[in-house]
């Protein structure tokens, strides 16, 4: 496939492992942001090729797994009331909230319906103007343009049946949060590739200088992440750090200026509750008072619902990157993807999910030290 094939040369992704091997002197923990690139990592064995010396980390960098528990038992409520059409994205259903998952909400009644765009959600709208429609908007700052436009139609129409339940996080204040922790192993990030063509690398120059890190922006192709390790690498030997992007063939260093500004005509920066982490200051965003009368949370009266995470799942380690799938006991056991404790489990971008579909029989290992558990089966 043209302009994939390119980057998953054999030959290519062999010479840039040679490069990483041959630059690296020293012990290094390199945090990969974005579940797409945990999964590519996982699935081509990509950490097999690494020297011993290099650990990859898997950060925050689902959205799915992120999204609170409390935020899916309020969708879960939501959608269970008689009126109502939830729609959502199809890795969404499966997420466990505090007794039930969306799917099965479906399967008892409930109309609930996977769509493929927000827009189709607020066809449905249009379609049936006797429901209410409520789309669940999640993800890091890559879906919000999509959602923002939906919001800004429906304003625009007068739709009162649409609205939209807001589970948006970004990514700056999750990498601060992290680098901010006590007993934090990560030395070098690579970031979501994804995000910053929408948003730009404005944001992380500050970060690279106030914690003296290494940023590289990086794609989810085996070329574009080993690139991205070796320009770590390469910083790190060096004592540089400063912000990168191999990945010029879609970030542009200011990112896209119309979705950034229809971000921000739509949605304005509150602190948002990250699962398994905690909150988060100025890390997620919320409908302007503007837009007010299109979120769910309020037009519907769930925003007091509140929740406890399992003990069970060590799912909020994993998100920080301080354990591995094969540290939990409950994996691949009591924690499938047919039925998860958590949703690194059950997203499409989560660790765990990764682990399970790619190295489900690898050997545990004694610390997080990622390469020894990546081979792809």
């Amino acid at each position: 496939m043209k302009y994939v094939d390119e980057y998953r040369q054999a030959a290519r992704v062999r010479g840039l492992a040679a490069a990483i091997h041959a630059e690296t002197t020293r012990d290094w923990r390199i945090m990969e942001v974005c579940g797409g690139q945990t999964h590519a990592i996982v699935r081509f064995g990509l950490d097999q090729l690494l020297p011993k010396r290099i650990t990859l980390i898997h950060g925050p960098g689902c959205p799915v797994c992120v999204t609170p528990l409390e935020l899916i038992d309020r969708a879960l409520a939501i959608a269970s009331r008689p009126n109502v059409t939830f729609c959502s994205f199809g890795d969404m259903l499966r997420v466990p909230g505090s007794t039930t998952d969306l799917l099965t909400v479906k399967s008892t009644g409930g109309d609930v319906r996977i769509v493929y765009s927000p827009l189709d959600a607020l066809a449905l709208a249009r379609a049936r103007p006797d429901r209410e429609v409520v789309f669940f908007a999640v993800g890091f700052e890559t879906t919000a343009p999509a959602n923002a436009m939906a919001v800004v139609q429906a304003y625009r129409e007068g739709l009162n049946n649409f609205s939209v339940l807001v589970s948006h996080v970004t990514v700056p204040p999750a990498i601060e949060t992290i680098l901010s922790s006590d007993g934090n192993l990560v030395q070098g990030f690579l970031a979501a590739g994804h995000v910053c063509t929408v948003m730009g690398c404005e944001e992380y120059h500050r970060l690279a200088v106030k914690f003296h890190v290494p940023i590289v922006v990086t794609g989810f192709e085996p070329v574009d992440i080993l690139e991205g390790v070796r320009l770590c690498v390469r910083q790190l030997e060096e004592g540089r750090a400063v912000v990168e992007n191999p990945y010029a063939r879609s970030v542009r260093p200011e990112g896209n200026a119309p979705a950034r500004a229809l971000i921000d005509e739509v949605f304005e920066t509150v602190d948002r509750s990250w699962r398994g982490i905690g909150m988060i200051p100025a890390s997620g965003y919320r409908l302007r008072s503007r837009f007010r009368a299109y979120d769910a949370e309020l037009k519907f009266a769930v925003e007091k619902i509140v929740a406890v995470e399992p003990e069970e799942c060590i799912s909020g380690a994993i998100l920080q990157g301080r354990r591995t799938p094969h540290d939990c006991p409950a994996f691949g056991t009591r924690c499938t993807p047919e039925s998860p404790l958590g949703a690194t489990m059950v997203s499409s971008e989560g660790t765990c999910a990764a682990y399970y579909r790619y190295a489900r029989f690898a050997t545990a290992p004694s610390s997080c030290n990622v390469r020894e558990v990546g081979a792809a089966t």
